[in-house]
C-alpha cells in the first residue's frame, strides 16, 4: 500500500472548540462510534480544568487558545461548540487555518450579512462549512425526501411538536458532565425576559427543524407570525402563515420522562410523519411514515442518527468526496430563523398592548394575571 492509500484510509483528526455538555454529551459519544474515520486530537476550552478533564477522556491535546487549536498539524476538521457569539469569527478563523472542514452548532452567525460574509471566506479559502442542524443529516430525514415524491408542492399544514425533560436529565445519563454552568433564575413574568425566552426558543431549539420546515414553504420569504406565546418552565408556541402554508411550532420541556420530537407535513392527500430520536438519546435514527393513496410507508430506523450523520459527512467533505450545502442553502435556513425570532418577540409586544387595551388593564398587569 502506498503512503497516499495509508493517509487517505487514516482517521481524520478532529478538534474541538468548546468543551461543555454538547460536546461531552453528544459529540465525544458520536465519534467513539466512529474511530475508524474520525479521531479526537485537540480540545479546548477556556475552563482549563474542563478542556483537561474531557481531552483526557479520548487521549487528546488540550488547550485553552483557540489559535493553539487551530495550529495543531493533527486537526483536520474543526467543531465549533462555544457560545453563539463567537461562532462568526471562530468560522472564518478555522477556514482562514486551512483546515479541510468545519462544523458549527447553530446558529452560525446572527444576521443574514453576518452569514454572507462566512460564506464568502469558505468560498474563497475552499473549505467546507456545515451547521449543526442535526435533523437535517438524519437517515430517517434523507430517506423521506428520496420517498416523498410530489409532496412538497402539495402541503398546507406543517407542526413541529416537541416534549422534553430538561437538558441535564439527558447529559447525566450519556456521561458524567463536568464544568455544567447553572442557568441563571429568570422572571418569566417580565417581558423583556419573555420576549428573549422567545428569541431563545427559536434560535436553540426550534431552529433544529426549520430547514425542514422551509423544505415545505415555497413563499418562506413571506413568513407572518400569527401568534406566539411561551410555555412555562420553558417553551414556546408559534403560529405561522408563509404564503398559503400553516406552521404550528411547539415546545415544552419540563419534569416528564416521556419525550417526543414529531415534525409532520400534511396535505390533503398525502402527508409525512417523523418521529425523531431526542438530542442526547444515541439511539439510531428518526423513523418516518408517508401516507399517500390509502398506503402507509415506512421508512427507519437506520443504524445512526442525525449528529452521527454530521459527522460522517464532514468526513466526506474533508476527503473531497462530497457534496457540501450550498451557501444559499446556509443563508436562507439563518435568515428563516431570525425571521420567525424576530417576528415572535414583536408579535408578543403586539399583543400585550392589545390585551392590555381592550381589558383597561397595563401590558405589565396582562401578563401578571
Amino acid at each position: 500500500m502506498s503512503s497516499e492509500q495509508q493517509a487517505s484510509r487514516a482517521p481524520l483528526g478532529v478538534g474541538i472548540l468548546g468543551a461543555g455538555p454538547v460536546t461531552q454529551a453528544i459529540h465525544l459519544p458520536s465519534l467513539a462510534r466512529l474511530r475508524d474515520i474520525l479521531e479526537v486530537r485537540h480540545i479546548m476550552d477556556v475552563d482549563l480544568a474542563v478542556a483537561e478533564s474531557v481531552a483526557g477522556r479520548v487521549g487528546a491535546h488540550f488547550s485553552t487558545s483557540m489559535e493553539e487549536l487551530l495550529a495543531d498539524p493533527d486537526v483536520d476538521i474543526v467543531a465549533i461548540c462555544s457560545p453563539h457569539q463567537f461562532h462568526a469569527a471562530q468560522v472564518i478563523a478555522s477556514c482562514r487555518a486551512g483546515k479541510k472542514a468545519v462544523l458549527c452548532e447553530k446558529p452560525f452567525a446572527m444576521s443574514g450579512e453576518e452569514a454572507a460574509g462566512i460564506s464568502a471566506v469558505s468560498a474563497e479559502t475552499g473549505v467546507p462549512i456545515i451547521v449543526g442542524a442535526m435533523h437535517t443529516f438524519d437517515p430517517g430525514w434523507l430517506a423521506a425526501e428520496e420517498a416523498w415524491e410530489d409532496l412538497p408542492e402539495k402541503v398546507h399544514t406543517i407542526r413541529s411538536s416537541i416534549v422534553l425533560p430538561p437538558n441535564p436529565r439527558f447529559e447525566d445519563f450519556a456521561t458524567e458532565i463536568v464544568g455544567r454552568v447553572p442557568m441563571p433564575d429568570r422572571d418569566s413574568t417580565d417581558p423583556e425576559v419573555i420576549k428573549a425566552m422567545l428569541k431563545g426558543g427559536v434560535m436553540g431549539l426550534a431552529i433544529h427543524d426549520l430547514p425542514l420546515v422551509r423544505r415545505f414553504t415555497r413563499d418562506f420569504a413571506s413568513v407572518e407570525v400569527l401568534h406566539a406565546e411561551i410555555a412555562r418552565p420553558f417553551g414556546y408556541v408559534i403560529s405561522l402563515r408563509a404564503g398559503d402554508v400553516t406552521i404550528e411550532l411547539r415546545a415544552a420541556m419540563n419534569a416528564t420522562w416521556e419525550p417526543s420530537w414529531v415534525f409532520e407535513a400534511i396535505g390533503n392527500d398525502a402527508a409525512l410523519k417523523i418521529d425523531f430520536t431526542p438530542s442526547y438519546v444515541h439511539a439510531g435514527s428518526a423513523t418516518a411514515q408517508i401516507r399517500k393513496a390509502g398506503q402507509t410507508t415506512v421508512l427507519g430506523p437506520f443504524g445512526h442518527n442525525g449528529y452521527e450523520g454530521e459527522w460522517r459527512k464532514l468526513a466526506e467533505l474533508a476527503r473531497g468526496t462530497g457534496r457540501p450545502p450550498s451557501a444559499e442553502t446556509l443563508i436562507h435556513d439563518l435568515e428563516f430563523a431570525l425571521a420567525i425570532a424576530e417576528s415572535a418577540a414583536s408579535r408578543f409586544d403586539t399583543a400585550r398592548v392589545d390585551a392590555g387595551t381592550a381589558s383597561g388593564t397595563t401590558a405589565d398587569e396582562e401578563i401578571n394575571a
